[in-house]
């Protein structure tokens, strides 16, 4: 474990690596007995390589069991340290790898990412992106928002609405959305759904956006309007949240934006990443390629740091593991509005392999689904009894 701790030193790094690498040794020093006890036979040469092994080393093969409860916020802030340090290292790789080297690392990832929920989620927001908020049912407004809730049926929306930067913590952003969407619809339609977008169309979105929550007692951030902007143009757009800020802007070689500098966000951040090579040179040359050439904005999510509990920790793999709603009429199940039974039924009633005489029951189906239940479930259970 000396080794592998003091091997850095030797390694030809930059100044923001080396920062980092200091950082890290000055937490591991609380902990340097505990992490003597661990075995090290890998002895990476490559500083990100370096960051996994020590992440691994301390997470995975030290003894819990001797810490002392003081010591436990100590590896707590060495894992997140790591964690940030493996991010902003893989970003910053953006800066120089060409399309096909970028294509490769996320089909190479492609199951710690879960990319293939990652893109049934931007499949879906194409899906429904040519509506205004305002027209949207409460639960595509979720998944367009970035919030998830329990509401969310899993059978129709088979991903995590989160991804992409969650917005679950802006309280004052989602009351807005709830009682004025037509507000965010304003600063909305400033940003073209094809095509270039100026400055002048992005300085008019925000002013909109500013101007929404003029009436409230809360101020307006960042980070959930470019939630918005990167669900509207995932092509132009790349959301930012606060626990995965640093890496980026670090990797980008900028200084931290603040969660109010919404115009050092279109400078250091939109413009910078279409500087890059990749950027400018993506095509497609097969169907991932084609999917990711239309969301190539969002691209720096896939970078982030990801690990073998990334996609089980998917808000949608955790409502497939939850046990069926009780129907002894003793659990509670949240009822559906009539609209949104409605749409989400036609939906999945639009399907090929739907016979008529299912079709038939459509407003039997709706009636269980306000009540709560799944729409696949219902429908399922529609085909046993009929057939």
């Amino acid at each position: 474990m000396k080794k592998l701790l003091i091997s850095p030193s030797q390694m030809s790094l930059g100044e923001q690596e080396n920062q980092i690498y200091q950082n890290i040794l000055k937490q591991s020093s609380e902990l340097s007995l505990n992490l003597m006890a661990v075995k090290v036979e890998n002895h990476p040469d490559d500083f990100l390589l370096w960051c996994y092994e020590l992440l691994n080393a301390s997470k995975d093969r030290m003894n819990y069991d001797l810490l002392e409860p003081q010591q436990l916020p100590v590896l707590k802030k060495l894992h997140d340290q790591l964690i940030s340090a493996i991010s902003f290292l893989q970003v910053k790789t953006l800066r120089v790898a060409p399309w096909p080297v970028v294509t490769t690392f996320i089909e190479q990832h492609k199951d710690l990412i879960a990319l293939d929920e990652q893109l049934r989620l931007t499949s879906y927001i194409a899906s429904i992106r040519p509506q205004s908020l305002k027209d949207m049912i409460p639960e595509d407004l979720l998944a367009f928002s970035g919030k998830h809730m329990a509401s969310l049926d899993p059978s129709t929306y088979n991903f995590d609405v989160e991804w992409f930067a969650s917005t679950k913590s802006a309280k004052a952003f989602h009351q807005l959305l709830a009682d004025m969407p037509d507000a965010l619809d304003d600063a909305l339609s400033n940003i073209p759904l094809e095509g270039n977008i100026t400055h002048y169309e992005y300085q008019q979105f925000v002013a909109a956006y500013l101007k929404a929550f003029s009436d409230g007692n809360e101020k307006p951030t960042l980070a959930p309007a470019t939630r918005l902007l990167a669900m509207r143009r995932p092509d132009v757009f790349t959301p930012i949240s606060n626990n995965r800020l640093d890496a980026l802007c670090g990797a980008l070689g900028v200084s931290k934006l603040k969660n109010t500098d919404f115009e050092r966000y279109w400078q250091d951040i939109v413009q910078k990443i279409q500087t890059l090579s990749w950027f400018k040179m993506a095509k497609a040359d097969n169907e991932l390629e084609e999917q990711l050439v239309s969301i190539k904005a969002l691209i720096p999510c896939f970078f982030y740091y990801a690990d073998t509990t990334t996609a089980d920790s998917s808000n949608y793999i955790k409502l497939l593991s939850k046990p069926k709603r009780s129907t002894s009429g003793t659990g509670k199940t949240k009822r559906r509005g009539k609209e949104s039974a409605e749409i989400l039924v036609d939906r999945a009633l639009a399907a090929d392999d739907i016979p008529e005489h299912i079709r038939s029951k459509r407003d039997s189906i709706i009636n269980e689904v306000q009540k709560g239940r799944g729409v696949n479930e219902t429908i399922s259970l529609m085909r046993t009894i009929f057939g």
